[in-house]
């Protein structure tokens, strides 16, 4: 049977039993149509085929045509590492909560699935994020972020005072737990936990929201992709802060270092089943269009 993906790479994590099950089923429907099957060897995935090749996630995209992740955003997050940098296509199963990017829902996973080996898909290509924590006499440490890249106090109780620089021009000093650095795919995960607006994934934006601000003037901002943030501890922040991106650690910002976020040279594409809606995914994860009266009739 003709594919437009003759070699598909699986990541999930198969200690939750409902994204073992999936796994399963997917690699046995796709190996019924000839199709090579890969899967992250850090999945732990052991009721698989053995025709199923384990590999590492850094060699996974070298191998497949198209990664499939199964779980949550956080497995969408882990999964876009691995295609950065390269032109693998990423799609996602929903087997987790919330589950803005991760589209696709178990029940109609081979249906849908099928419909995208036809050649049957919407390419969603999205912006990623670049960093540079700059560290006094150390080199600096780098990363790219499909969400966010944080910075946050480190230690527990105390606030942090930071400056932050757009574009070479000083825009504020904050007090509080931290800035939260969002690209538009972004805006619906930590940054709208901390009040920011949510940007449609297609839009040439970044959101700035503050983590508890010390001062209710302290509000998210919508900037222009291109701008150059920088971020400085300020000189009477009596604690340093760690910086993240996408929920994993990047490394410590202390007095005298800097931490630089802006646009990324690279992006990643997301595939899509015919009839992919962004805003049906809002109605759905954020329950709108509903009367108030009864949440179970539309609005």
């Amino acid at each position: 049977m003709d594919s437009h993906f003759s070699r598909i790479g699986l990541i999930g994590w198969s200690e939750d039993t409902r994204v073992a099950d999936s796994l399963s089923a997917l690699a046995q429907h796709l190996l019924a149509r000839g199709l090579q099957v890969f899967i992250d060897s850090a999945s732990g995935a052991g009721n698989l085929p053995e025709r199923v090749a384990r590999l590492p996630v850094r060699d996974l995209a070298d191998q497949a045509e198209l990664i499939v992740a199964i779980g949550g955003d956080g497995t969408m997050l882990y999964a876009a590492q691995a295609v950065i940098g390269r032109s693998v296509p990423l799609l996602g199963v929903n087997r987790g909560r919330l589950g803005f990017l991760a589209d696709v829902s178990p029940t109609e996973m081979i249906d849908r699935f099928d419909a995208v080996l036809s050649g049957q898909y919407q390419e969603d290509v999205r912006a990623l994020l670049s960093a540079s924590l700059e560290r006094p006499g150390q080199p600096p440490l780098t990363c790219h972020a499909l969400n966010d890249v944080v910075i946050q106090k480190y230690e527990t109780g105390r606030m942090i005072e930071f400056e932050t620089w757009i574009s070479g021009t000083f825009v504020n000093t904050h007090g509080g737990d931290g800035l939260v650095i969002a690209t538009s795919t972004g805006s619906t995960a930590y940054a709208l936990s901390c009040g920011g607006p949510i940007i449609h994934p297609h839009l040439d934006a970044l959101v700035l929201a503050p983590i508890s601000p010390h001062t209710l003037s302290d509000r998210p901002i919508v900037v222009g992709r291109d701008s150059a943030i920088e971020l400085r501890l300020a000189q009477r922040s009596p604690t340093r802060a760690q910086v993240t991106f996408d929920g994993t650690v990047l490394g410590d910002l202390d007095h005298g270092g800097r931490l630089h976020v802006g646009a990324a040279r690279q992006s990643i594409t997301f595939l899509h089943p015919p009839g992919h809606d962004f805003f049906r995914i809002l109605r759905s994860k954020l329950h709108w269009g509903r009367s108030a009266r009864n949440p179970d009739e539309p609005g």
